[in-house]
């Protein structure tokens, strides 16, 4: 069984910065993949990005790609989501998910624990 906390979301203007945070506890963190995505009301939820175990590869929606970056520190158990540049159309709850698979998926159903979610809104 694996735990998951995200934290940092908030308000924030459009152009402005904000970095989550995901603590996991449970099982060896290490092992597996990490991702975030989102989903914005009326939305069905969409991949963001994610991060293999090592920290090695990393994978991004077009939509975020070149604004946000994934990260992991193995030792804190923690994965992070620095976000630039934020759009309005950014606003959504985020949540991290974990993938025991060896390749980080970009599908909902490739991830097999979820956190509960973080609210992200950024204003125009």
């Amino acid at each position: 069984q694996v735990q998951l906390v995200e934290s940092g979301g908030g308000l924030v203007q459009a152009g402005g910065s904000l970095r989550l945070s995901c603590a996991a506890s449970g099982r060896t963190f290490s092992t597996y993949a990490m991702g975030w995505f989102r989903q914005a009301p009326g939305k069905e939820r969409e991949f963001v990005a994610a991060i293999s175990w090592s920290g090695g590869s990393t994978y991004y929606a077009d939509s975020v790609k070149g604004r946000f970056t994934i990260s992991r520190d193995n030792a804190k158990k923690t994965v992070f989501l620095q976000m630039n540049s934020l759009k309005p159309e950014d606003t959504a709850v985020y949540y991290c998910a974990v993938d025991m698979a060896v390749v980080a998926g970009t599908r909902v159903d490739e991830y097999d624990y979820w956190g509960q979610g973080t609210q992200v809104t950024v204003s125009s």
